[in-house]
């Protein structure tokens, strides 16, 4: 199968660091083709950031669909345009955030979830309401960095990151951890070694339940509100 991997901010790097980090966990049939778009804003940090996103996240949609690809992840925390995207595509499509509250759900009773900037916090708290999973979050944690420092101060906010995770871990009565970036999926691994804990990355939770959809055959409802948009 092929499965297109959309972030939806500008950064070239950190588009090519979720491509590598899904190729990692792809099963070898899988095809992975990451892309991101030209015009934007070069990191998605709040709501206006996340609306100005939404365009190029539906035209990417859109250029996947004529690609025949078999499935789609929106690669931002925030889940930008993530109903409009269902509507448009024939494949599914899969937000990180919603991919890695429900990997999560599976392993674990509860989850804290480890994010970027303290502002996005309340995006976090949305969506966990929004998909139901509120009561499964014990803690949203922040690291007070911007994104982009993910790509281009990696070290530091590796070490911020996993003395975060590390607190989560004692203190908030939890099972797994949820990375709330997108742009964290390349630390996953390190992380989970050195806390001995489930740190489950949504990029890699979204390729996996996609593979699991296309397996089984099946694909976003065109029933309902999922239905193609009404020409006009």
């Amino acid at each position: 199968m092929k499965i297109q991997i959309i972030n939806p901010n500008t950064c070239l790097e950190m588009t090519h660091s979720m491509g590598q980090m899904a190729q990692k966990v792809a099963l070898p049939t899988t095809q992975i083709e990451s892309v991101s778009p030209s015009e934007g804003v070069a990191s998605i940090e709040g709501h206006y950031d996340e609306a100005i996103s939404a365009v190029g996240v539906l035209q990417l949609i859109q250029q996947g669909k004529l690609q025949h690809v078999d499935g789609h992840v929106i690669a931002c925390f925030g889940d930008p345009a993530l109903d409009a995207a269902r509507e448009v595509a024939d494949a599914p499509v899969i937000g990180i955030a919603e991919a890695a509250f429900h990997m999560a759900s599976l392993v674990a009773t509860k989850f804290s979830i480890v994010t970027t900037l303290a502002r996005t916090k309340i995006i976090a708290e949305h969506l966990l309401y929004r998909y139901g999973f509120e009561r499964r979050c014990a803690q949203i944690r922040c690291i007070d960095l911007p994104v982009l420092s993910l790509e281009q101060d990696r070290d530091n906010a590796y070490q911020a990151l996993l003395v975060e995770c590390e607190l989560a871990k004692r203190q908030d009565g939890i099972g797994a951890i949820v990375l709330g970036c997108g742009g964290m999926s390349d630390m996953v691994q390190d992380i989970s070694q050195q806390l001995n804990i489930p740190i489950i990355d949504g990029v890699s939770a979204a390729v996996k339940l996609l593979e699991g959809l296309h397996g089984m055959g099946i694909t976003t409802s065109k029933w309902g509100d999922y239905a193609y948009p009404n020409l006009k």
